[in-house]
């Protein structure tokens, strides 16, 4: 359990959660359609690729999301959107020298499941025809159990998804009542069994914590709700109150929610209550079943993190498809237009929809392996990393006053070139990592709260 002290000094703090380094704060209109053209020319025969496909369409607004989405009451532009899709997918196979291999596929939003069952099976049957996508691929994709109905999870399985992500965030009333989205148990068990009842057997599911009115105890008793239909694996997030930049927040009362210790005590009862219910904890946020593919990854030192956060996905090239998704190549990131007419408007033009993008120096290679392996291990072996990179460690260890600061508190140990984060400091795993980005503070972005 991390110490108080720990959670009152440094849980306030703003801070990336490090799915990307550089963030995409970082990204510029200096790379654009151009640059990302030639990136895919340069791919390499040798490589495993993952795509990623962003819908970001809800039914309904839920006041504390963070995602790019909006609410759609039709269909037909939802429609138009998905012929934009499968026109990118067309675009970027043509400039791939040859039928890219592919071992994961994740659609996320918004909720992917709001396509009609024959949209979404015509979608996957295109990468199926457009990519090398392997035998035992993971294909993922997030669903809003209040609005699954049978013929969807019927195509779900059909077309081959294997793993779903529900989101269930609090079973609790007051906070489902004050973050506009009312989701029943009932309501959630009857998706589970459907999708296993069909073959989709991966089952993940969402939870915040730091939400409005939410309680130590309310978090127990949506744990507990949720332990009886054994999911594989739990993700556990802090809520991120960012009313600036996502204005259907400001619906939500800031003195209603809790401040950085009540979200600290959330959390670790989340984490103690989970573990005795037989969950391994895996990084900062999630939570798997011994036998779970995650967890056996994690536990060769080989669990990564992307823009869905950890995974088992070991591919370096993301291709992300869809308005503001983001992709990932050897030279760098990408990312397209983050408006849903902007994004077609470019793509129905025959360009391709990269607005932004990052060129990835030596310097930004080395530190971001270092911040992924602390994010996924508590810790690095700096010294072997700075090998990899033609580097001595003194060079990245020594130039960092927030590290020697973290080190004086006890929040980290560092014995020659290797660094560990402090078992009860473990929370604090983004501050760590954020001694070692030598962009932060830069962007001038603003990040959710440390605790």
């Amino acid at each position: 359990m991390m110490r108080p002290d720990f959670a009152t000094r440094y849980g306030d703090e703003r801070l990336p959660r490090y799915t990307s380094y550089p963030t995409s704060p970082h990204f510029s209109a200096s790379v654009g359609a151009s640059a990302y053209g030639r990136w895919l020319a340069e791919i390499s025969p040798e490589t495993t690729a993952s795509l990623y496909l962003h819908i970001p369409f809800c039914r309904a607004m839920c006041w504390y999301c963070g995602c790019n989405t909006s609410v759609a009451k039709r269909d037909d532009i939802i429609e138009t959107y998905v012929a934009a899709l499968r026109h990118e997918v067309e675009q970027v196979t043509r400039l791939i020298p040859r039928r890219q291999r592919v071992q994961h596929v994740h659609f996320g939003g918004g909720t992917p499941t709001i396509l009609q069952p024959n949209t979404l099976v015509e979608l996957v049957r295109l990468l199926q025809q457009s990519f090398d996508l392997a035998a035992d691929a993971e294909v993922a994709i997030e669903i809003d159990p209040r609005t699954l109905d049978k013929d969807t999870a019927s195509a779900l399985a059909g077309c081959g998804v294997n793993r779903a992500s529900l989101g269930i965030q609090s079973f609790d009333p007051l906070v489902q009542q004050s973050i506009n989205r009312t989701q029943t148990v009932a309501q959630t068990a009857s998706v589970v069994a459907a999708l296993r009842r069909r073959g989709v057997n991966g089952i993940n599911f969402d939870l915040i914590y730091g939400l409005p009115h939410q309680t130590v105890a309310s978090c127990i008793e949506t744990v507990l709700r949720c332990v009886e239909l054994r999911p594989d694996r739990f993700s556990v997030f802090g809520y991120a109150h960012v009313p600036g930049f996502k204005p259907h927040q400001r619906r939500i009362a800031e003195n209603s929610l809790p401040d950085g210790a009540e979200r600290y005590r959330q959390f670790e009862a989340i984490a103690d209550l989970l573990g005795d219910c037989g969950y391994q904890r895996i990084g900062l946020d999630h939570f798997c079943l011994p036998d779970d593919v995650m967890s056996r990854t994690h536990s060769r030192g080989e669990l990564r993190r992307n823009f869905q956060g950890y995974t088992t996905d070991a591919s370096n090239i993301l291709l992300g498809f869809g308005a503001s998704a983001i992709g990932r190549l050897q030279q760098g990131y990408v990312q397209n237009e983050a408006g849903v007419r902007a994004y077609m408007e470019a793509v129905t033009s025959d360009s391709l929809a990269t607005v932004k993008g990052y060129v990835l120096t030596d310097e930004d290679r080395l530190r971001g392996e270092i911040i992924e392996r602390i994010m996924c291990d508590f810790g690095a072996d700096i010294g072997r990393i700075c090998e990899r990179h033609c580097r001595v460690p003194h060079s990245v260890l020594g130039a960092s006053s927030r590290l020697e600061q973290l080190v004086e508190d006890g929040i980290v140990t560092v014995n020659g070139s290797s660094l560990r984060v402090a078992d009860d400091a473990r929370f604090l795993v983004r501050t760590v990592a954020a001694a070692f980005d030598s962009h932060l503070g830069q962007s001038g972005a603003s990040h959710s709260r440390a605790v």
